[in-house]
């Protein structure tokens, strides 16, 4: 699960940075809004961790941004401004919540989870695809009732797909959430081929409909 942490205050950045990691989140410091822009352009993130007041422009902006290009991110902004109308402002702009400076990191760590669970999983700490089951908190996956044994790797990207059925899904994309770029762009290309083909497997041998589908020169689209 990928976040994007936008913030100034570069110790406090990384000291966020240091506690979501620990909790398997793949995480990407930027300290202006425009290297925030940049990033969104180039990846997709789950959560985007937004403080208001950047050197080189407003976290409203930034937020109306994200909504008129449609950019499906969850958005919880952190703020030492606790007055009333900018909490209106950012709310209205389309930030799902709004933390105020300075805050407990497992109170922001808590938010997180709950922001993922009302975006990605309709609340609930199951996912469904057709025959498809995934429980998130026992870590199990079914196929028709039938439990199936997957590697970490196939895990998340069986979640990665099913968060994403429907849409077309580069393989950078695939990389920098599963794999968070550990390996240069041609090892990467092969490793999430070759995990791909597994789950695909997998899934098929477990009497799964094949909803893998490859989408030429971009990557891969999970889907009926």
């Amino acid at each position: 699960m990928n976040i994007l942490i936008v913030e100034d205050e570069v110790d406090l950045a990384l000291e966020i940075e240091n506690y979501l990691s620990d909790f398997k989140y793949n995480c990407k410091v930027v300290n202006s809004y425009h290297a925030a822009l940049t990033s969104l352009n180039e990846y997709e993130f789950a959560v985007l961790l937004l403080d208001l007041k950047l050197p080189d422009g407003h976290g409203v902006d930034l937020i109306q941004h994200i909504k008129k290009k449609k950019i499906s991110s969850g958005i919880i902004v952190l703020s030492a401004v606790n007055e009333l109308d900018m909490r209106i402002k950012a709310l209205e702009a389309g930030a799902d919540d709004f933390l105020t400076k300075p805050f407990h990191l497992s109170e922001l760590n808590a938010r997180v989870k709950a922001l993922v669970r009302r975006h990605y999983h309709q609340g609930d700490n199951v996912l469904e695809y057709h025959e498809i089951k995934v429980d998130t908190a026992k870590l199990l996956v079914t196929v028709s009732n039938n439990p199936i044994t997957l590697t970490s790797k196939e895990y998340e990207l069986l979640l990665f797909f099913i968060s994403n059925a429907g849409k077309v899904i580069t393989k950078e994309a695939i990389g920098y959430t599963v794999w968070n770029y550990h390996a240069d762009m041609d090892v990467s290309n092969e490793i999430i081929y070759t995990h791909v083909k597994n789950l695909r497997k997998k899934l098929f041998v477990s009497n799964s409909k094949d909803y893998i589908k490859s989408v030429y020169g971009i990557g891969y689209k999970f889907d009926l």
